[in-house]
């Protein structure tokens, strides 16, 4: 058997799992409800305690760790899923509308100083050489010849 533990902002109520009898709770004192199975602590503070209910001989401990707020707001399972749906349909909007603007742009060609007609071949310029390497012409090797493979 189980305590129920419910937490709704500041205050936390707790059920005994005891039904029948008299139900003494340890420690006494924080608002036992008129019949004695549920106990309640208002603002509560977040502290660690351990907790126990006894009726006819059975004793029932639990140790009570709970983190509650003050500013917290309870959404119910509609409302979350609202949000969901609501968030991916938003998504999926902008997903379509890129799709659907970068698909007119692939169609028209731009008239900027790159652009060439389709179906037509870009020519590029001869690269330019470099003027601090000098090509080796026959005759002139001498300029390199500290250049070959020395043997140790």
């Amino acid at each position: 058997e189980e305590f129920l533990v419910e937490i709704s902002g500041t205050t936390v109520t707790i059920t005994c799992p005891v039904i029948d009898g008299t139900i003494k709770w340890d420690p006494a004192g924080i608002n036992p409800s008129d019949n004695g199975r549920k106990y309640i602590i208002e603002d509560y503070d977040s502290s660690p305690r351990n907790l126990s209910c006894s009726s006819e001989g059975k004793t029932y401990a639990m140790y009570l760790n709970a983190r509650v707020c003050t500013n917290c707001e309870e959404l119910d399972a509609l409302a979350v899923t609202g949000i969901v749906i609501a968030d991916l349909l938003i998504t999926l909007g902008v997903l379509i509308l890129v799709y659907y603007f970068s698909k007119d742009r692939k169609g028209k060609t731009s008239t900027g100083a790159g652009s060439r007609p389709r179906g037509q071949k870009m020519q590029h310029p001869p690269p330019v050489p470099n003027p601090d390497y000098e090509p080796i012409r026959k005759g002139q090797r001498e300029v390199y010849a500290g250049l070959e493979p020395r043997g140790f």
